[in-house]
C-alpha cells in the first residue's frame, strides 16, 4: 500500500453556499458524522472512510467533502514550510500519487499565492521523502487535489475528495440561461418540506433542477449514487467501502413515495429540456411538463408546493420585465389552504411588488449573489 493504510478517523470539511450551513450540518449529523460544526461556508465534521464516501455520495447540500490535514499560524514564508512539512500527508498520499496544489489567501502577510504553492509542494515533498526514503516522486498514480486557505495568518491545508463538485450531478450536462445551482435548489427543496408534498409546481421551470432536487429530496434518491469521486481510487478508502455505502444509500431510497412534479415554461425548449433532465435523475415518470404563461397559473387540487426561481435581469429593460413578472406572480400565486409558495429573487423590492409581506424570509446565496427566499404559507 506504499505506506498509505485505511484511516480510522479523521477531520473533514464540506463548502457550501452562504446560508445552508445549518441545513448540511443537520444533514451530516442524520448521517451519523461526529463534532459536526456549522462555520461561515462551511461545515467542519468528523468521521472514518465511510463517512467521507457516505458524505460524498449522500449529501445535497455540500459544494464538496475535503479532508482537513491541518490547521496553524504562517505569518512567514518559513512557518508555512515548518507548519505544512509537519503534517501527516503520507497518510493519505502514496509515493506514486500526484498532489498539486491550489488556494487562495485573504488579509494575511503572505498574500501571494504563487509563492505559497510552490512553498506547500515543497514542504510536502520534503514530508513525503522523509517517509518514503525517494529523492523523486513521479505523480502518476491516484489524485490527491491539495488545497490551501490563508485567513488573517491563518493557514489550513486540506485534500479535495471529491474532484468535480458534489452540485454536479450528472443529470444536467444542458441547462438553461441562467439554472439554478442544484446544491441551492435541494436546500429551497428541504425548506419547503417538500418530503410532505404530493405535488410539486414550478411555472418558470427551466431546466427543471427544483423540480427534480425535490423529487430527489422527497423519495430520498443520494445526489451522487449514480457518480464517481476523487477519491474512489484512494487507497486509504478500499473498494469495499464504496460498494457499502452505495447500498445503503440504495436501501434508504422511498420509491414508493406519489410525489408528483409539474412543471411550466414559455420556451418550448425549455420544457423538452426538463423532460429530458428529468429523464436522466430517474424521476422523469413524475414529471407533467408543458408550454405554459405563468400568468395563467392556478393552484389546483387540495395541497401544493409551488418552487420558483423567476427570471431577473442586469439590463433596465429586462429588470422592468421581471418586476413586471413579481406582479403577475402575486395575482396567480394567491393563498389557499394548503398550498405554499417558495420563490427565491435577489431583488429587495420584491415583496412590494408581489403585492403582500412574505409570512417568511431566509437569507440565501446564489453564488455570490444575495438573495431572500420568500415563504408564504398562510392561506
Amino acid at each position: 500500500m506504499e505506506g498509505v493504510s485505511r484511516i480510522e478517523s479523521n477531520q473533514y470539511c464540506a463548502p457550501c453556499l452562504f446560508g445552508v450551513e445549518g441545513i448540511l450540518a443537520d444533514e451530516l449529523r442524520r448521517m451519523d458524522a461526529e463534532q459536526v460544526n456549522a462555520q461561515n461556508g462551511r461545515v467542519l465534521f468528523s468521521g472514518g472512510p465511510e463517512m467521507l464516501a457516505r458524505a460524498n455520495i449522500c449529501s445535497r447540500y455540500a459544494e464538496r467533502i475535503q479532508v482537513l490535514v491541518g490547521q496553524f499560524p504562517a505569518r512567514t514564508f518559513e512557518e508555512l514550510f515548518d507548519g505544512v512539512r509537519a503534517l501527516p500527508w503520507e497518510r493519505w498520499i502514496g509515493k506514486s500519487d500526484r498532489f498539486p496544489v491550489k488556494g487562495w489567501s485573504l488579509n494575511s502577510a503572505l498574500h501571494s499565492v504563487p509563492d505559497c504553492q510552490s512553498i506547500i509542494k515543497k514542504a510536502i515533498v520534503e514530508r513525503l521523502k522523509s517517509r518514503y526514503h525517494l529523492s523523486w516522486f513521479e505523480e502518476t498514480g491516484a489524485l490527491y487535489q491539495v488545497q490551501f486557505s490563508l485567513m488573517k495568518d491563518e493557514a489550513s491545508l486540506f485534500i479535495d475528495t471529491s474532484g468535480p463538485g458534489l452540485h454536479k450531478r450528472g443529470y444536467r450536462a444542458n441547462a438553461g440561461g441562467a439554472p439554478i445551482k442544484e446544491t441551492l435548489a435541494a436546500a429551497i427543496a428541504d425548506l419547503a418540506r417538500v418530503r410532505y408534498a404530493g405535488m410539486v409546481c414550478d411555472p418558470c421551470c427551466g431546466s427543471g433542477t427544483l423540480l427534480i432536487e425535490a423529487a430527489l429530496s422527497a423519495m430520498r434518491i443520494a445526489p451522487g449514487i449514480r457518480r464517481e469521486f476523487a477519491a474512489s481510487s484512494w487507497k486509504a478508502v478500499p473498494p469495499e467501502i464504496w460498494k457499502a455505502e452505495r447500498a445503503r444509500a440504495r436501501e434508504m431510497e422511498r420509491r414508493d413515495n406519489q410525489i408528483r412534479l409539474w412543471g411550466g415554461d414559455l420556451a418550448p425548449e425549455m420544457v423538452a429540456l426538463a423532460r429530458e433532465n428529468t429523464r436522466k435523475a430517474g424521476v422523469g415518470e413524475r414529471l407533467t411538463a408543458v408550454q405554459a404563461d405563468l400568468r395563467r397559473f392556478r393552484p389546483e387540487g387540495e395541497e401544493g408546493v409551488v418552487l420558483c426561481n423567476p427570471p431577473y435581469g442586469e439590463r433596465l429593460l429586462d429588470v422592468q420585465a421581471a418586476e413586471q413578472l413579481y406582479r403577475e406572480m402575486g395575482k396567480v400565486f394567491v393563498p389557499k389552504k394548503g398550498w405554499s409558495y417558495y420563490i427565491i429573487s435577489p431583488h429587495e423590492e420584491f415583496e412590494s411588488l408581489f403585492g403582500r409581506p412574505a409570512d417568511k424570509r431566509r437569507k440565501l446565496y446564489n453564488g455570490m449573489l444575495k438573495c431572500q427566499l420568500y415563504m408564504y404559507f398562510r392561506a
